[in-house]
């Protein structure tokens, strides 16, 4: 099949990558020059231009940083035209991007406008995940476009769930979001506690763990260096998912409630966390780099 991917950062360059080797013809854009010559390494094609990508495309996905970037791509900006605009075909179109709902919306409006189908398919599982093909898609769009995008996604991914209509994975995607940043602060915020009280950071690890207290977090991306061989934390905290993309998710958390009224008092005090957190200069850190926060003056 032939696919455009547009992205390369940490999560879209190992997703396209497992298409290549899925045997998908893959054509790639991205601003970063080396970012495109890495997978026209392993295989793919390389593009001038996101337009150029998506010509004679059957499928195009898409993995940007927000929803600026994703509106921008598809509906154009400064009164330029938009890839929608300039598609000579009817391609699926599935954005892996974490956006708000409205924003996944108003884009699926203008390109069902134009006959095309629009899926909005957020990820979950991490770098991690996004190497190993392993990754959870939670997809809003209709039934039709699911069941015709299910076969790609299932080269990225082990886990596929339709949500509902298009803003239904934004949705999901952005409660599991705020989960996960009260849960790696709050496991960041014990593990600080024991260890300034004399415990082992890694048999606190494995007593939580092995407890009530136990969590995505401490089981497979514990925020203590050295802990857990591979995590993010024990490279630095390069690479991952960055403070300031998990800073604009727990942002999209509190517009979501702010819209429906909704009481989130745990995901607030998360995103003003990962907010100071970046403010102090670790915004292209991992997330698990709040571990930093409550490490000062040690």
């Amino acid at each position: 099949m032939n696919i455009a991917f547009i992205g390369l950062g940490n999560m879209g360059s190992p997703m396209a990558s497992n298409l290549v080797k899925a045997g998908h013809d893959v054509t790639v854009f991205d601003l970063v020059e080396s970012a495109m010559q890495a997978l026209e390494s392993e295989g793919a094609k390389r593009a001038e231009s996101a337009e150029a990508a998506a010509k004679g495309a059957e499928v195009i996905i898409s993995m940007l940083p927000a929803g600026v970037h994703v509106k921008s791509l598809y509906l154009g900006r400064d009164g330029g035209p938009g890839l929608l605009e300039s598609l000579e075909s009817k391609p699926l179109i599935i954005d892996a991007s974490t956006i708000s709902p409205e924003d996944a919306r108003e884009v699926a409006a203008a390109a069902k406008e134009r006959g095309v189908t629009w899926l909005d398919a957020p990820v979950s599982g991490g770098v991690g995940g996004a190497k190993a093909g392993a990754l959870t898609f939670i997809v809003g769009g209709s039934a039709e476009g699911f069941e015709q995008a299910r076969p790609v996604l299932e080269a990225m991914g082990k886990n596929i769930f339709h949500a509902g209509e298009n803003g239904a994975g934004q949705v999901a995607k952005i409660c599991n979001n705020m989960l996960l940043g009260i849960l790696m602060s709050g496991t960041a915020e014990a593990l600080a506690l024991g260890v300034k009280n004399g415990m082992d950071p890694a048999v606190l690890s494995e007593i939580m763990k092995q407890s009530s207290g136990g969590n995505w977090a401490l089981n497979v991306y514990n925020p203590w260096p050295g802990v857990m061989e591979g995590s993010a934390a024990s490279r630095d905290y390069q690479g991952g998912f960055l403070t300031d993309l998990m800073a604009k998710d727990l942002g999209l958390a509190w517009e979501l409630a702010l819209g429906s009224k909704s009481t989130v008092p745990m995901g607030s005090q998360a995103r003003n966390l990962f907010a100071l957190h970046s403010a102090q200069g670790s915004g292209s850190l991992d997330f698990s780099s709040i571990q930093k926060l409550y490490r000062e003056g040690e």
